[in-house]
């Protein structure tokens, strides 16, 4: 028989259970409590919040390094768009959200870590109507920021191709909750033994990793980046392009398998790695197996962009 136990019993139990992950979180705000906290053991989302049970939400992940926060507004330019996509406001306007995501950032005590901003569709019910739900929920919380090694980066990294197919382009541009294929991706991507896995769509041009973007250096130095129809524009690719638009040719093409297996770099972005080398892909090598100097001069001019343009917390 399973115990039935009113509210204060049903608390203390819910504290005391296991619960892996909660030595990285730094501190964490809901907007219906209106409090910043750093025990993780409170950090609770209502089970009739429809983000938990149909997925019915945004997000955005950004990063602080030194104490300085990393593109903050042109990560919330993109939650814009995305909450407009499944009309969806927040409980707040936009610039206080950005003030929301400073002060936990603060709070945290933190010199470096990551910053994940949920707004869902809110509590309400367990149906499928977003009328059920009349306020909106949001969420932000900091947690430690977990650098790859460098080895990563002067030895290069694997990639394949995934059997996940590319998202259709109505949900590829919306940065939704509903991450389940990108979780299939990144599980195909460990049992393989690889380090990323590439998508690709139904047409077979390249489209994205499981949460990084990808772009190629073909043989004459140029930067050729698959075009967001079927992935999500990156803000770290994003960056890194306006930082070295005036150094390589960049354009916005359709790129086949075959010309990631014939590229002379293979490059790969995102919030938590900034840009790395493929040196093998599907386990043929990539032009001399070494991260090339495109990879590296991305790298290096995103961590100065970071230092000179980073919002001071």
């Amino acid at each position: 028989m399973i115990k039935k136990v009113g509210r204060e019993e049903y608390i203390d139990g819910m504290l005391s259970a296991m619960r892996a992950g909660t030595d990285k979180v730094c501190a964490f705000y809901e907007h219906r409590v209106g409090m910043i906290c750093t025990d993780p053991k409170v950090m609770l989302m209502p089970w009739d919040d429809h983000l938990v049970h149909r997925g019915d939400g945004v997000f955005e992940t950004l990063k602080f390094v030194d104490g300085k926060l990393y593109q903050l507004e042109p990560h919330i330019r993109r939650m814009k768009r995305s909450a407009q996509a499944i009309h969806l406001t927040p409980p707040c306007s936009w610039d206080e959200l950005k003030d929301i995501v400073v002060e936990v950032s603060r709070a945290s005590g933190c010199e470096s870590g990551l910053v994940r901003i949920l707004l869902g569709r809110g509590c309400g019910g367990f149906g499928i109507d977003p009328g059920e739900c009349p306020v909106p929920s949001l969420y932000v919380v900091v947690y430690k920021l977990s650098p790859k090694p460098e080895q990563w980066y002067e030895k290069g990294i694997t990639a394949f191709k995934t059997s996940i197919p590319a998202k259709q382009p109505y949900l590829a541009t919306i940065k939704s909750i509903d991450y389940l294929p990108n979780v299939l991706m990144k599980r195909e991507a460990v049992e393989k033994g690889f380090d990323f896995p590439f998508c690709f769509d139904r047409m077979g041009f390249l489209a994205e990793g499981a949460t990084e973007n990808v772009c190629i250096v073909d043989p004459s130095g140029a930067i050729h980046v698959p075009q967001f129809t079927n992935a999500l524009a990156g803000t770290t690719l994003t960056r890194a392009l306006e930082l070295i638009a005036d150094e390589v040719q960049v354009d916005y093409r359709a790129i086949s398998e075959e010309e990631v297996l014939l590229a002379k770099e293979v490059i790969v972005c995102g919030t938590s790695i900034d840009a790395v080398s493929v040196v093998r892909y599907n386990k043929k090598p990539i032009h001399d197996v070494r991260p090339g100097p495109v990879s590296k001069r991305m790298r290096e001019l995103l961590v100065r962009d970071i230092q000179e343009n980073g919002y001071q917390l």
